[in-house]
């Protein structure tokens, strides 16, 4: 979310408080020493905690990579989150398919405005016009309303949720669960907000599941991944560890990473591999990661007023995280050997919007990043910052 959210995210975030002081919900959050012991609605082995070394994730991309391993290249595609920014992303990956070079992707991994492209990405091209419409044709009001009195946002995503039931429906989860069957992964992360860490869900898996709980799951982990905390409220899931029930409360995903992958919960693949006689090092594969924001430094004059400052500083701190993401994934793909790729919205490009999800300027956004891609684009080889 943009400019206007970031001012009310910090400017309101006292009022918030003392607000809701008095009308909280009360919650039964899951104890810390339980929370990789919990399953949804009976459903097992769909997520796991960033950071946390899991051996259903690592086995299950070592059978991908064991079935099509030799002489094949994976391509696998990370969507930052961004916002209204999501919609440089949407054109350039219609772009890209308008180039003819636009690849199958392996796996694709999505975080904010990122989980909502990351579906419709997998899916590939017969998709480009959902998602040009996605960040086309709709405004602020078209995705937020207004909340009063404060409780624990200050508006309502209700709109948003409208487009998701739209967009993400059964027959979609239909199309995922075919390519999760033939061996593609898509995932999407959340921040477990009582846990401050990073949730990566395996949605093909929970595609796969084919009945009306992985729908509304699959759902609510869109939603949640794109609600910025204090702007939208949390999403609430329901869990069961042991014999009792907690709730989760679950935000944005980009409170804790712009943009990953699953590098840290695949810990000791390589050596896994190596017990099938597999060197994995030998893999071709291709990273390509669209970060739909800046990712180097945007000169501007910033009034005196603290509206402004504030704006800048969180905008500031906001990008900082995302080239620190970037260079993570950076140097996993250079210790596997892979091809590092990175799109990202230029700073010659200076946004004319004029609300959080104008769209005039999503369509400026779009356009731009079709035109980059259908021509060829230029995709970076290394962070920002570093020589090429």
């Amino acid at each position: 979310m943009k400019n206007l959210l970031r001012i009310k995210q910090i400017c309101l975030i006292t009022a918030v408080i003392f607000l809701a002081s008095g009308c909280a919900t009360m919650r039964h959050a899951v104890p810390e020493k339980m929370l990789n012991d919990t399953s949804i609605s009976g459903m097992k082995d769909i997520r796991v905690y960033s950071g946390s070394p899991s051996e259903y994730f690592r086995n299950d991309i070592i059978n991908l990579v064991e079935s099509a391993w030799i002489g094949d290249t994976y391509s696998m595609l990370a969507i930052s989150g961004g916002g209204a920014n999501g919609a440089y992303g949407a054109g350039l990956l219609n772009g890209w398919t308008k180039s003819g070079t636009r690849p199958v992707f392996k796996v694709v991994t999505g975080i904010s405005t990122g989980a909502i492209i990351a579906p419709f990405a997998f899916l590939g091209s017969e998709y480009d016009g959902k998602l040009e419409e996605f960040y086309t044709k709709y405004s602020t009001k078209d995705i937020m309303n207004i909340s009063i009195p404060f409780v624990n946002s200050f508006a309502s995503p209700k709109p948003l949720k409208r487009h998701i039931e739209k967009y993400f429906d059964g027959q979609l989860l239909k199309e995922i669960a075919a390519e999760y069957n033939k061996g593609r992964r898509l995932y999407v992360g959340t921040t477990n907000l009582d846990a401050q860490r990073l949730v990566i869900w395996d949605m093909g898996k929970i595609a796969s599941i084919g009945d009306e709980r992985a729908l509304m799951l699959f759902r609510k982990i869109l939603l949640a991944s794109a609600s910025i905390p204090i702007a939208f409220p949390p999403v609430y899931l329901k869990v069961q560890a042991g014999d009792k029930t907690y709730d989760e409360m679950h935000v944005d995903g980009g409170v804790v990473k712009q943009v990953f992958f699953l590098y840290d919960v695949v810990q000791g693949m390589e050596e896994a591999a190596k017990q099938k006689g597999m060197n994995i090092r030998n893999m071709r594969y291709g990273i390509y990661v669209i970060r739909n924001g800046y990712a180097e430094a945007v000169w501007k004059e910033i009034p005196d007023r603290m509206s402004a400052i504030a704006e800048r500083t969180v905008d500031t701190m906001i990008n900082a995280q995302g080239v620190g993401d970037i260079y993570q994934l950076y140097v996993f793909t250079e210790l596997g050997k892979g091809d590092f790729n990175l799109a990202y919205i230029p700073v010659t490009h200076v946004s004319k919007a004029k609300e959080p999800f104008d769209p005039v300027e999503m369509r400026r956004l779009f356009d731009l990043g079709f035109e980059e891609a259908a021509r060829g684009y230029d995709w970076k080889k290394v962070p920002p910052g570093m020589v090429q």
